[in-house]
């Protein structure tokens, strides 16, 4: 797919289990450390993996080859700006 729509249903499924972590935690005195634990876990790890994700789709710089023989990388720093 490679349009990010991935990053969408990555979300859908992470909503899902925070859900199912909600209903599903053990009953006792420490539900609520097990429901945030959980939870957040599944947020920061998204979070993590959805902008991962994403600044490889779209990545901000330009990469640059380091293997060119010199006849080849003559124009190559005038053309990129680099030395």
């Amino acid at each position: 797919m490679a349009n990010g729509a991935e990053v969408l249903y990555v979300l859908a499924a992470v909503i899902g289990l925070s859900l199912a972590t909600w209903f599903l935690t053990p009953k006792g005195d420490n539900q609520t450390v097990w429901r945030s634990s959980v939870i957040l876990t599944l947020a920061m790890c998204y979070i993590m993996w959805a902008l991962t994700y994403l600044s490889q789709l779209h990545p901000l710089i330009q990469p640059m080859r380091s293997d060119l023989r010199p006849e080849f990388a003559e124009g190559y720093s005038e053309y990129y700006g680099t030395e």
